[in-house]
């Protein structure tokens, strides 16, 4: 995206260096052009200042795109909610965004079982790495329903285990996401006397809870992520 601001000066030199001290630039970051050369005049009268045009090249940074982008999707949608974007870098060097819709009403947002939010974070993923050289990773959230939505996927993964524990018999979960799926996965990776795995195509792919590990018994080999998801 190019950038430029105008500026004058007595002369050429001194309107280019108040341009660079405004943007903050050196003279080998910008380009120059001369829109009126300076006059001087007779006897210091009909002077005319010189004008130019300075203008760089600006990469927006991966948190500025998404809340320029954000902003945009908010205003068609009708919500006057903000997004607050940071951005910090993991233990693999991978950039990370994180966006929290900050505001009134914001129900319609998040949707039912955050339908509506998982658009929206993986629109605003599409947006950033579409142009991007390394994936970034997006996180959309609204009045913490993710951390709220985790909590409650573990309490409902534990009361399943204990029904299958207790009845002996394998639980077919609701359909959920990917993200969801690997909640419950998780939660009960260590929980004895089950075993848990992934059944059905997207989107109404469910876990299902089974009774026993019938997997670690026979000494095979856990099933990968990419499977358990």
């Amino acid at each position: 995206m190019l950038k430029e601001i105008e500026a004058t000066g007595k002369n050429e030199e001194e309107a280019i260096a108040a341009a660079l001290r405004e943007l903050g630039k050196g003279r080998d970051e910008v380009s120059v052009e001369i829109l009126e050369r300076s006059k001087s005049g007779f006897l210091g009268f009909g002077a005319v200042p010189a004008k130019v045009r300075v203008s760089y090249e600006y990469v927006e940074s991966s948190a500025e795109k998404a809340e320029e982008f954000l902003k945009g999707l908010l205003e068609r949608l009708g919500s006057d909610a903000v997004p607050v974007v940071e951005s910090e870098t993991d233990e693999k060097g991978e950039e990370c965004l994180s966006v929290n819709l900050t505001g009134e009403k914001l129900g319609m947002l998040i949707g039912r079982r955050g339908e509506t939010l998982d658009a929206i974070q993986h629109l605003t993923g599409y947006v950033i790495n579409r142009s991007a050289q390394k994936r970034v990773h997006v996180s959309v959230d609204a009045e913490d329903y993710r951390a709220k939505r985790e909590e409650s996927l573990k309490s409902l993964a534990y009361k399943v285990a204990a029904k299958v524990v207790k009845f002996r018999r394998n639980m077919t979960l609701e359909p959920m996401n990917s993200y969801e799926r690997h909640v419950i996965h998780t939660a009960l990776q260590d929980y004895e006397e089950v075993s848990t795995f992934s059944t059905g195509s997207e989107p109404n792919r469910r876990v299902v809870v089974a009774y026993g590990r019938p997997q670690r018994e026979r000494k095979q080999p856990r099933p990968s992520q990419d499977e358990r998801a």
